[in-house]
């Protein structure tokens, strides 16, 4: 697993670039201000639950949460599951909302 900043997503984001992001909070968490990512809650990825991402097995997919604690242990899980390149959006929304102000 590798890390990229709230600086990197955002620059890529800003230039239209088409990322996979993924959101692992919960679906509240995730109604008060996400960036667009597929939200596929913590507890969905440790029961295996993986039918919405399934086909981003060999993309790049960026996972954030609050904090960027459950995001690594969704990163970790999903690697497990033949995921090949997963990225923790480091420091996660607080991180995000920190750095823009949101």
């Amino acid at each position: 697993m590798t890390t990229i900043t709230p600086e990197e997503v955002k620059a890529r984001l800003d230039v239209g670039e088409q990322l996979h992001i993924v959101d692992v909070r919960e679906p509240y968490e995730n109604a008060e201000f996400n960036i667009g990512g597929t939200l596929v809650p913590l507890g969905k990825i440790q029961a295996m639950q993986l039918d919405d991402i399934e086909d981003l097995k060999d993309e790049e997919v960026i996972i954030y949460c609050r904090s960027g604690n459950r995001s690594g242990q969704a990163c970790a899980i999903l690697e497990m599951a033949g995921f090949k390149n997963v990225r923790n959006l480091s420091g996660g929304m607080l991180a995000w909302s920190d750095k823009f102000k949101v």
